[in-house]
């Protein structure tokens, strides 16, 4: 069974930045996908970005885009999100998830096997 733990979380003012990992614990990702959702009180989880194992393909959601970017360290199986000029709005539990699966709904959550315990993100006004 693939574990994944996060770090990195915590509170930040907004317009600060802050750094998300994921470790995943064994080298089982030469392909397939892994992406950072997120859920804030109230409201279904969301995706928030993805990064192909192979390949440099990433892809974002419209709402971080410009602003958060992802990236792995195939050596490590570690995969980061950097998270620049937050706001209010971006305060959420952030997961990390694991996905053998290539294709084009890395946006879906159900494609993702395995997940992450989760990390909270606080930005203040």
């Amino acid at each position: 069974q693939v574990q994944l733990v996060e770090s990195g979380g915590g509170l930040v003012q907004a317009g600060g930045s802050l750094r998300l990992s994921c470790a995943a614990s064994e080298r089982t990702f030469s392909s397939g996908t892994m992406g950072w959702f997120r859920q804030a009180p109230g409201k279904e989880r969301e995706f928030v970005a993805a990064v192909r194992w192979s390949g440099a393909s990433t892809y974002y959601a419209d709402s971080v885009k410009g602003r958060f970017t992802i990236s792995r360290d195939n050596a490590k199986n570690t995969v980061y999100l950097q998270m620049n000029s937050l706001k209010p709005e971006d305060t959420a539990v952030y997961y990390c998830a694991a996905t053998y699966y290539s294709g084009g709904r890395y946006y879906n959550s159900d494609e993702y096997e395995f997940w992450g315990q989760g990390t909270q993100v606080t930005v203040s006004s």
